[in-house]
């Protein structure tokens, strides 16, 4: 270790000091960033109409066919993780990882959102794989669809997010690469959505729906309660 690194308490707090300064502007950055999300345009997926259709993707999920609207499970927002399937025995670590830090989806649900993966691969192969590994994220099999590709997800992984109204879905956002990186909370998943955390100190557009913060937040078994 540096001996050189190694300071009074006094030194310490003045540095720490510092440090905050520069630490609480970047979460003001972050909540800027966040309120300019939320403001982004939408786009239909599919049809050109009053009604989008979706996109007519068809997933295949452990209780047979959905749809891109199913997969919202009736609620408002869909975040989408496109996981990188490789085939047989090789798994994506990075991806592997990302769901790893996914929290317990209850405190998403209880702000009308969901959060899915789909994958490039045959269902056969996935639902091993997900068991082996304990997670209980709904995962559904995008292979033969198109799905990947329109949604940027043609090297393998993505994130996505869409908005539905009625049986009309909006994709809102799209991230990828080292923008997935910083994602694995539900604080941090929600920031992406156009309802954001929904709390009333969100700089947020006057048509979205927001309740006092914190007053929502439970244990993740005490929402249906």
């Amino acid at each position: 270790m540096n001996s050189s690194q190694v300071v009074s308490a006094q030194e310490w707090q003045a540095a720490r000091e510092a440090l905050l300064v520069k630490e609480k502007e970047h979460t003001r950055a972050l909540d800027a960033l966040a309120a300019e999300r939320r403001r982004m345009p939408m786009v239909r997926v599919g049809g050109d109409g009053e009604e989008g259709d979706g996109g007519g993707y068809v997933f295949e999920g452990p209780d047979g066919p959905v749809s891109l609207l199913d997969l919202f499970d009736g609620r408002r927002q869909l975040i989408v993780y496109s996981f990188m399937w490789l085939g047989g025995d090789a798994f994506c670590p990075g991806c592997s990882m990302f769901t790893d830090n996914v929290g317990h989806l209850s405190h998403l649900h209880a702000r009308d959102t969901s959060l899915v993966l789909v994958s490039r691969g045959p269902l056969a192969e996935i639902i091993p794989f997900k068991e082996r590994m304990g997670w209980t994220i709904p995962w559904f099999s995008s292979l033969g669809n198109d799905f990947n590709d329109d949604m940027g997800a043609d090297d393998g992984f993505a994130l996505n997010v869409f908005l539905r109204d009625g049986d009309t879905v909006y994709r809102t956002y799209f991230t990828s690469g080292r923008g997935v990186e910083r994602l694995g909370s539900g604080w941090t998943f929600l920031d992406l959505t156009p309802f954001g955390r929904q709390e009333t100190w969100e700089d947020s557009p006057e048509d979205r729906p927001q309740s006092g913060p914190y007053a929502w937040w439970r244990l993740h078994d005490e929402y249906e309660a």
